[in-house]
């Protein structure tokens, strides 16, 4: 059995020595660890392999670092996600592709949209696919009707494959630290509408994707990755556009294998990543 053991506590001298010796102890061997040290902080990540009883495991090791120490234990799996989309096809498809093709380290449950165009795009990988208007009807009474939509699914993590809609606070309330989103690295310089054909107005030389976790601030969490490629003045904004969604597929894409791994701490409103 294979585990992922993530600890994040207040730095101090020994502690590396405190959990291998727990781990020794357990008869637990480490395949690879991680650790690193910042803002007086420790953070160590291990890879496990071995048969034990992981309550008591993570209760020795509460009982060592103290009650202050944030410890996660994962077994070692496909995490299950609910992806929400509107009309651009790129991000979805390409999860689903890799879904199909069994690359993607994870079981998508369903999607859900705010709009149809992507309901035959889904049904031809035979996956749930739920459209949840949002016309004529308030952000929070929509977003009720997504809550009772996703009590039918047990899942990991939200992922948002340009999904055109700002969640309310209380929505992100419900999955902290499990909302992921895709937004092209324009923001906040081009807001609004079309922000390829604001690029191309103003001749920018390089567009990009960043990938992040969600909070109540627009396009602000913790940053997973990003990426950028350069560009010229030869290019119309269509063919910015173009480009910017294979960077914004391949960032996502990135984002979530780390996310899936269980490689990411989510410190203050920063992202330690091993």
């Amino acid at each position: 059995m294979h585990y992922v053991l993530k600890i994040c506590t207040k730095d101090a001298k020994g502690l590396i020595y405190r959990i291998a010796d727990v781990i020794f102890k357990y008869h637990i061997n480490i395949i690879k660890n991680d650790e690193f040290v910042g803002e007086e902080m420790f953070f160590f990540r291990a890879l496990l392999e071995g048969e034990f009883e992981p309550k008591a495991f993570v209760g020795t090791l509460e009982a060592m670092l103290g009650e202050r120490a944030l410890i996660e234990l994962h077994e070692k799996r496909k995490k299950d996600i609910v992806i929400f989309a509107t009309k651009e096809s790129h991000c979805l498809g390409d999860l689903l592709i890799r879904h199909y093709s069994n690359e993607l380290e994870a079981n998508i449950k369903a999607v859900i949209s705010n709009h149809n165009e992507l309901k035959d795009l889904v049904d031809k990988f035979n996956i749930p696919y739920h459209l949840i208007s949002a016309e004529n009807t308030s952000r929070e009474e929509q977003e009720g009707r997504v809550l009772e939509c996703l009590e039918n699914y047990q899942f990991d993590y939200l992922v948002l494959a340009k999904y055109m809609r700002i969640l309310s606070p209380n929505f992100v309330r419900h999955f902290e630290g499990r909302i992921i989103n895709i937004h092209h690295s324009f923001l906040p310089a081009f807001i609004g509408a079309n922000p390829y054909k604001q690029a191309f107005e103003r001749g920018v030389k390089i567009i990009g994707a960043t990938a992040h976790f969600v909070n109540n601030n627009l396009d602000e969490g913790p940053i997973i990755t990003q990426d950028v490629i350069n560009i010229n003045h030869e290019f119309s904004w269509k063919q910015m556009q173009e480009a910017g969604r294979n960077v914004e597929k391949n960032v996502l894409s990135h984002a979530l294998d780390l996310v899936f791994e269980d490689r990411i701490f989510i410190h203050k409103n920063k992202t330690i990543i091993f």
